[in-house]
């Protein structure tokens, strides 16, 4: 059985948070639909919460560090990406773009990307296709169709209803699942930082 690697990038605040339970519901849904085609999945999930002064070092330096680094290397060396985020003020949080912000504008093409995000009503529920969607096409990822937004009271929904919350995960994993299925595993991607000389070296220590 072979494997592929899905980066799960979760951007919830807080802990627990919908945003995580709607991420590795998507995960699982996707996993099951590559284990259905005979295909193993290994599911790494990224908080950038966790990884907040990074980011913003790395944004005012321009050199990942640490274990964004190495969070920054599973999402790019993924053969599949699902990125959940939290609807703030009608768009995507401050917190995941940051985070998107500091991944090599080349790094994701081509990749398949499955996108949700969470709210309080289902008013914010076309943020995914007017803030996510260009953002991801900019990256020229490949980005499956159905993007999925789950409100507070979706959480109650019922399977059997074709638009119900379980439904559209289930749709969108299936979407995912396919589009990694039909590619070649990835290798991880280059660091681009691994040709930057030691500073200690450079002094002769």
């Amino acid at each position: 059985m072979t494997t592929r690697t899905i980066a799960v990038v979760s951007a919830g605040l807080s802990q627990p948070s919908s945003t995580r339970m709607l991420a590795d519901r998507l995960a699982q849904a996707t996993t099951d639909a590559l284990t259905e085609r005979g295909i193993a999945a290994e599911v790494v999930t990224i908080e950038p919460r966790d990884l907040a002064h990074d980011i913003t070092n790395a944004m005012l330096t321009g050199f990942p560090a640490g274990e964004l680094r190495t969070a920054l290397e599973t999402v790019t060396g993924a053969d599949g990406i699902v990125a959940v985020t939290p609807v703030f003020m009608t768009s995507y949080s401050g917190l995941f773009k940051s985070f998107v912000d500091v991944i090599d504008k080349d790094a994701l093409r081509e990749v398949p990307v499955l996108m949700g995000a969470t709210g309080g009503t289902p008013r914010h529920s076309l943020a995914t296709e007017y803030a996510m969607r260009p953002l991801f096409a900019y990256l020229h990822a490949d980005v499956v169709s159905t993007a999925v937004f789950a409100a507070t009271d979706d959480w109650a929904g019922h399977g059997d209803d074709v638009s119900s919350l379980p439904a559209r995960i289930r749709r969108a994993g299936r979407e995912l699942a396919e589009k990694v299925a039909t590619r070649p595993a990835r290798a991880a991607a280059a660091d681009e930082f691994d040709a930057v000389p030691d500073f200690a070296d450079l002094l002769g220590r």
